[in-house]
């Protein structure tokens, strides 16, 4: 079997309209000016208090939970709007060639927490798809590899029989550190260099390039 571990943000859903507009919420509500998105992006991928350090890195505390409590305040008025980020492109059709072979197993490693997770996949008919679940709930932020070892260990396989998927360096970075190979794609959050200087083994540039490399990948270690 073979493993097969996708992120959500900016890799399955495009979702950042509603990350910028969320975290802007969480400042204007913490008393702060907004920032630009290109600035709240860089930080997609990591679990949300993380982020939130990383952007407001001379702020208090207090301040930082403030932020943290208005961003996930915006996130369940928005659900409640029936508002859902969309999917990339060739999504589906990518999952449903991975699911067409009889030994790949697809899997997702999350900064959301569960409940945002399941909103996503849920709106796009997704809850049945992905044999392991990985999310910010239960483990630290990317890049520490726990996601990918929890998801390895669902799967009763070693990390040289898996995969992850992702568009930021934090991604790939996890990846890396848990041994497992790292596939970039260039339709996300972060530049397709920082992808490779990150480590990535290739980066996609559309998910039709993805599902090849991707069959690729497992068929190659068939033979092996």
């Amino acid at each position: 079997m073979r493993l097969v571990v996708f992120d959500v943000d900016g890799t399955l859903v495009n979702s950042q309209n509603e990350i910028t507009e969320a975290m802007n919420l969480g400042l204007r509500g913490a008393g702060l000016p907004e920032m630009d998105p290109l600035q709240i992006l860089s930080i997609v991928g990591l679990s949300l208090p993380i982020a939130v350090e990383r952007l407001l890195p001379e702020a208090a505390m207090d301040t930082h939970q403030l932020v943290v409590v208005g961003y996930r305040e915006a996130f369940v008025a928005s659900r409640a709007r029936g508002a859902v980020p969309p999917l990339y492109p060739g999504a589906l059709d990518c999952l449903a060639a991975l699911e067409a072979e009889d030994d790949i197993l697809l899997g997702i490693a999350t900064g959301k927490p569960m409940r945002g997770l399941q909103a996503v996949l849920e709106a796009h008919g997704l809850t049945g798809r992905f044999f392991t679940r990985q999310t910010a709930d239960g483990h630290p932020s990317k890049p520490h590899p726990a996601m990918l070892e929890s998801a390895l260990f669902d799967a009763g396989l070693g990390p040289d029989r898996a995969v992850m998927v992702g568009d930021t360096v934090f991604d790939i970075e996890m990846a890396r550190a848990a041994g497992v190979a790292g596939f970039g794609v260039d339709w996300g959050y972060h530049p397709a260099e920082d992808l490779r200087g990150a480590g990535a083994g290739l980066v996609a540039q559309d998910y039709p390039a993805l599902t090849q490399a991707l069959l690729h990948w497992a068929r190659q270690e068939d033979m092996a």
